[in-house]
């Protein structure tokens, strides 16, 4: 009976041996690509770039040949990493119609947080039941904030 163990185990450990140098022989697939692109992106799912979320936009530059220079939030540091991943020119951040940041009009903000929970960059500030407000120079311009708001009391406007 002992032996039938070891034997079987034996045989485990030289398959599982086996398996690891079969996979270290085989070349990383797009898959792998993708989550390399992805990991180099600043994971605020802000959808700016055109996709819902950093994963499809990584997936769209490494499938379909997507410009590397969509993402506002990443900006010249994440196209630079990502122009050296791939293999490609750093071209400039593309250019958006205006850059904008929201600011909450304070005095008509109920506290209601939905604003704070959708902001993907945490850029908003404040407690549940008072006011709120925006840190401008952590806000991406993304517009997240602005629907959930149940009383229209965020703006957006041309950052200066």
């Amino acid at each position: 009976m002992l032996e039938a163990i070891l034997t079987i185990a034996l045989l485990a450990l030289i398959a599982g041996v086996g398996l690891s140098i079969a996979y270290r022989q085989l070349p990383p697939g797009e898959g792998g690509l993708v989550e390399q692109v992805n990991e180099l992106l600043p994971q605020t799912q802000c959808a700016q770039c055109g996709y819902p979320g950093c994963r499809p936009y990584a997936a769209a530059v490494v499938e379909e040949n997507v410009p590397i220079n969509l993402c506002p939030p990443g900006g010249d540091e994440t196209i630079h990493r990502l122009a050296r991943l791939l293999g490609k020119d750093v071209i400039p951040l593309a250019e958006r119609a205006t850059p904008a940041v929201a600011v909450i009009d304070e005095p008509a903000c109920i506290g209601c947080y939905h604003c704070r929970n959708a902001c993907p960059v945490d850029a908003i500030v404040g407690a549940h039941q008072f006011m709120h407000t925006v840190i401008a120079d952590e806000c991406t311009g993304c517009e997240l904030c602005v629907a959930p708001c149940p009383v229209d009391c965020i703006t957006m406007r041309p950052l200066t």
